[in-house]
């Protein structure tokens, strides 16, 4: 026995020598010039020589496009290349923000604008609100003892592996008009329901999807944070005979309360940026019923037989420091949270 383990840790060192032969000269070569950079700049401005691929990168597809967009946003007319376009100043914005009552859309010149502004409010405001409750609740289940728990986690977490534009073609299959849902609904004596001809119907199954298809990722934050609760502390108030809804108030949600604050912030930046699973189920159907922002900006920029490249840009650098709010609202969220 031991003459065959000798035999199998000597094939398992020349196994080792065989691959580690090649990769030494591979690392050597790599080395070289490295090694002559490094002596013709310093070893104190090496950090910057590794960072340049991904400054050029950031600068080439995020930066450049910002400036453009920007400067899209201050030219008129209806050219593609800006040295065709007149500059207008901020006539662009005076123009979506030319309202009788920011209330009401129909009294705006731009109503198309403020009503994708509206139904984006709508959006977010049931999809956020529900997005949490349904989080917490399946959080709270899944950290729970249950039989299979590692498959049910699993299992809400599947959804948000999918493709967005996956997840419409699902739920649009199953919504249409001879689709599965419609044919249950025969098969127990109903009436067909035509869900994307009513636009209360369009927008409920907006939120439903977009809820199912992302509640997953929000149930794993919250779940990360329930587990870091320190167990003594139940221990301790089960020990007091504390009831489960005062343990649920007094300990579970204000320790929990940095984990959904994130998730608040992450859902509202998620819901605001809605576009291709919307797009895709409902089209922004019936009318402009679940036309979001970002489709406006879409339609207005490339769909619309008047491609207006300026417009859009100006409502894109709106929907931008939007964005960039409810950015630095997480990050203070998130240093809040590790700090505490």
């Amino acid at each position: 026995m031991a003459h065959v383990d000798d035999k199998l840790g000597n094939a398992g060192e020349m196994l080792q020598n065989v691959v580690a032969w090649p990769l030494g000269i591979l690392f050597k070569l790599l080395d070289l010039p490295i090694s002559a950079i490094q002596r013709l700049i310093g070893i104190r401005r090496m950090p910057w020589f590794f960072l340049l691929p991904n400054l050029a990168f950031f600068g080439l597809f995020v930066i450049l496009p910002l400036l453009m967009n920007l400067a899209y946003s201050v030219t008129g007319g209806t050219q593609l290349f800006l040295q065709d376009r007149p500059i207008t100043g901020t006539e662009q914005y005076r123009f979506l923000f030319d309202c009788g009552s920011y209330a009401d859309p129909l009294t705006c010149r731009e109503d198309r604008f403020w009503k994708g502004i509206f139904n984006t409010s709508i959006f977010i405001f049931f999809q956020v609100s529900f997005m949490v409750l349904f989080s917490l609740i399946t959080a709270l289940v899944l950290n729970r003892e249950i039989r299979a728990r590692g498959f049910w986690r699993a299992v809400f977490f599947f959804p948000v592996l999918l493709s967005p534009v996956v997840v419409a073609l699902i739920w649009k299959w199953i919504l249409l008009r001879d689709g599965i849902l419609n044919a249950f609904l025969v098969s127990i004596g109903l009436d067909r329901i035509l869900f994307f001809v009513s636009p209360e119907w369009a927008m409920f199954w907006a939120v439903f999807v977009s809820i199912w298809a992302h509640l997953g990722f929000y149930t794993l934050i919250l779940l990360a944070g329930l587990q870091a609760i320190q167990p003594d502390l139940y221990e301790a108030a089960e020990m007091d005979g504390t009831s489960k809804e005062r343990v649920f108030f007094r300990i579970t949600l204000p320790l929990l309360w940095p984990n959904m604050l994130v998730v608040i912030v992450l859902a509202l930046i998620k819901g605001v940026q809605v576009f291709d699973e919307v797009y895709v189920l409902t089209g922004g159907g019936p009318g402009t019923a679940t036309q979001f922002i970002v489709q406006y900006i879409y339609n207005t920029a490339f769909t619309n037989q008047v491609q207006n490249f300026g417009l859009a840009s100006a409502a894109s650098m709106v929907l931008g420091v939007v964005l960039f709010i409810l950015t630095l609202t997480q990050l203070a969220a998130t240093r809040r949270r590790d700090n505490g």
